[in-house]
């Protein structure tokens, strides 16, 4: 594991096997971990970098309240710190849009951009208010497990993994001040002003089933972007959980 200072933060990543490097860059949650089901598949073929950003449970810094251009900062420190040139970019959910902040302030680090499950900014009431009673159960470890599964999955695959598996993914759901942190920053982020400054290739995915950020939202930012495409995957919120094989090819296709 990397580790590099920007500012106050100390930012790890990984890196791990071999050719054009794509960035993967995580949502809120606990970080670079959520990419553990597709990470080794596209090592095959590319160098794969898996960082955590501020407000996951590997990053340190001082607390400060999170904003779009923090994270955008640290995740062109990691580009930069690679020296591999222009990269391709892969964020899920929050994510995406950090990933979609840098291709439109940094087009020398971004080849190509693909942001998934994600949204733009405010005007979906649904997401504002899913936000906000999801912020509000942090202070009951339990109830915010269950809930934020509800929103992560689909109906369908909690269905399909049965009990022992759910009770073991609810563990893994634990509250904490940096899911405040992110879930505070996503409930007042507004990117729509960046997304026409895209220049870089583009591919938005979005999640039919998403009871997260509903795919709505997903559209409506492959359409703000210039010339980007859009494929949509019959899944719940977390896409590379639900059907990583399919994920990976999207990504690869659009990328080869």
């Amino acid at each position: 594991m990397r580790e590099i200072a920007v500012g106050v933060a100390h930012v790890p990543y990984r890196v791990l096997g071999a050719g054009r490097p794509l960035v993967l860059v995580h949502g809120a949650g606990a970080g670079a971990r959520a990419w553990d089901g597709v990470a080794d598949a596209f090592a095959k073929s590319n160098t794969v970098v898996v960082p955590n950003l501020s407000g996951s449970d590997s990053a340190r810094d001082d607390g400060r309240e999170l904003t779009v251009d923090i994270l955008a900062e640290q995740l062109a420190a990691v580009v930069t710190d690679l020296d591999a040139g222009p990269v391709d970019l892969v964020g899920h959910s929050l994510g995406g849009v950090v990933v979609s902040a840098l291709a439109a302030s940094r087009p020398d680090l971004v080849r190509a951009v693909v942001p998934v499950a994600t949204f733009a900014g405010p005007g979906d009431e649904y997401v504002r208010n899913s936000l906000t009673v999801w912020r509000d159960l942090l202070g009951d470890a339990d109830t915010f497990a269950r809930y934020s599964m509800l929103l992560a999955f689909s109906r369908a695959h909690l269905r399909s993994l049965g009990y022992d598996a759910v009770e073991e993914l609810a563990a893994a759901f634990r509250p904490n001040e940096g899911r405040r942190r992110q879930i505070e920053l996503a409930l007042r982020l507004d990117i729509r002003d960046l997304l026409p400054r895209i220049d870089a290739r583009a591919l938005v995915i979005g999640a039919t089933h998403d009871s997260f950020l509903p795919v709505e939202n997903a559209r409506e930012l492959a359409a703000a972007i210039p010339g980007a495409g859009y494929e949509e995957v019959d899944t719940g919120h977390v896409v590379m959980a639900e059907q990583p094989r399919e994920f990976v090819k999207l990504i690869r296709d659009f990328l080869a």
